[in-house]
């Protein structure tokens, strides 16, 4: 027996499909049986497995556990929760490995799946694996078991332990996704005044869309704070893995910005310590985090990328742009959302102002959104290699750990290819207007020189 995926089901950090066109039963069956054939011919007999809330969910975990048990390896389901439950489960219980399916903030009919082995990142090279042992049929075979556990209020209990918060009045956005049981029971065990949104967890998604880094999806957030006059707000993406938040007045606190405030609360306890921020933060950030004596550190982007690169440095917390935040300071080290917040309300007492205070005190800075735009795959790479052999050329400032980010004295601006996508990325920061024009102009040119244009922008 073997089974093939579709091409595009197979990503750098996850494996994801649309429903009933490129992902099937009996593509989580096959997963499910390939991971636990790596699983097994490791030496482990255990895999965790939890799943989000959307509607495929509960019919691709029971394929997925189908597949785990026919290589000979025991399941155990958390059940429906976010993605950071499943790596709590993973990292505490007698597990080997663990699976989460989960859509994360793709539409509702996508659906997919996210990997940890023997309490490391699963990406890349691995997720290729999974496609060959698959394509040759070379699959263990046996008898594993399947056992269900509760798990949601131990995760809750680990949440709040040692919490050193004070009382706030808050808003929590949990946006219809599978953080909004955690959300509900988490707020109920801390002081201070709560308000929340959307915590039934539905995956039609009727309220708006859970993903947190596009400001449109914050205006039901912003209306509640401005009502209620709350001190700030918090937002959830569909997985729980990625964190929104806005301060009393309404602004966006981005994610390279929410490391500023942590830094500062970290840096304290450690001083000296290692952050780590993908290509795509700010340089107020670097610079930030360089002035509270921590040592900064720029990684590439992607989740599974920058926890192996915590691990390697033994930073005791990093963070994305996209709303990804680790703590291995007091946890484990994965990306996690309701603990995030759970943090940002101690990083606020701890540091003695309002989280619109610490929003406040950080330099005003003009820049883009990410902008994507679609190449064509084959030129993807290419374009920006070439962009960094121009650049070499001329004696520009350059940062090549993941693409092209330029150092200029109008600020920085930034071309990196996807690696899910056929898609290159570009960003810039200035201090004005008419210098983010500027580094605009010299995306655009070099661009321009590689036979291509900024065209429209493509979705995640």
């Amino acid at each position: 027996m073997t089974h093939v995926f579709h091409p595009t089901m197979l990503r750098e950090y996850d494996i994801r499909g649309v429903v009933g066109d490129t992902l099937s039963e009996k593509d989580a069956y096959a997963i499910g049986r390939s991971f636990a054939t790596l699983i097994a011919r490791a030496g482990g007999r255990r895999v965790a497995v939890g799943y989000d809330g959307r509607l495929s969910s509960p019919m691709l975990a029971e394929a997925l556990i189908d597949g785990i048990n026919a290589a000979g390896i025991d399941a155990l389901n958390v059940g429906l929760g976010p993605t950071p439950m499943l790596y709590y489960a993973a990292s505490t219980e007698d597990v080997d490995g663990g699976i989460q399916i989960t859509g994360s903030h793709n539409p509702p009919d996508y659906n997919g799946f996210k990997m940890v082995f023997q309490g490391r990142p699963f990406f890349g090279a691995d997720i290729q694996r999974i496609g060959e042992i698959a394509a040759a049929g070379d699959w263990e075979t046996g008898e594993g078991t399947a056992e269900s556990i509760d798990i949601v209020d131990a995760y809750v209990d680990r949440l709040v332990e040692g919490f050193a918060g004070g009382a706030f009045r808050i808003g929590w956005d949990a946006g219809n996704g599978a953080a909004g049981t955690v959300i509900e029971k988490l707020t109920a065990r801390l002081p201070g005044e709560h308000h929340l949104l959307f915590t039934d967890i539905d995956g039609h998604f009727p309220n708006h869309h859970p993903d947190p880094t596009e400001e449109k999806n914050l205006a039901d957030l912003k209306k509640l704070v401005a009502e209620k006059s709350l001190d700030f707000g918090v937002a959830f993406d569909g997985d729980g893995d990625r964190i929104g938040a806005i301060d009393g007045q309404g602004r966006v606190i981005w994610g390279d910005q929410l490391l500023q405030i942590y830094a500062a609360a970290v840096l304290r306890e450690r001083p000296g310590a290692t952050v780590i921020a993908d290509v795509k933060a700010s340089q107020a950030l670097f610079d930030r985090v360089a002035a509270l004596g921590g040592k900064p550190l720029m990684w590439k982007t992607g989740h599974s990328l920058i926890k192996a690169k915590m691990k390697e440095t033994g930073s005791p917390l990093a963070g994305e742009m996209s709303g990804h935040i680790f703590f291995a300071d007091r946890y484990y080290g994965y990306d996690d959302a309701p603990y995030a917040a759970i943090r940002l309300i101690e990083a606020a007492a701890s540091l003695g102002k309002s989280v619109t205070e610490l929003r406040s005190a950080m330099p005003a800075m003009v820049n883009t959104p990410e902008l994507r735009f679609q190449v064509d795959e084959v030129r993807k790479f290419a374009i920006v290699d070439e962009v960094l052999a121009r650049l070499a050329a001329s004696g520009a400032n350059v940062d090549r750990t993941d693409g092209a980010r330029v150092l200029t004295d109008d600020g920085w601006w930034l071309l990196r290819a996807s690696n899910t996508q056929d898609v290159l990325v570009a960003r810039a920061e200035a201090k004005d207007a008419a210098a983010l024009d500027r580094l605009m102009a010299a995306i655009d040119d070099q661009l321009a020189r590689s036979g291509v244009k900024r065209g429209a922008q493509a979705a995640h």
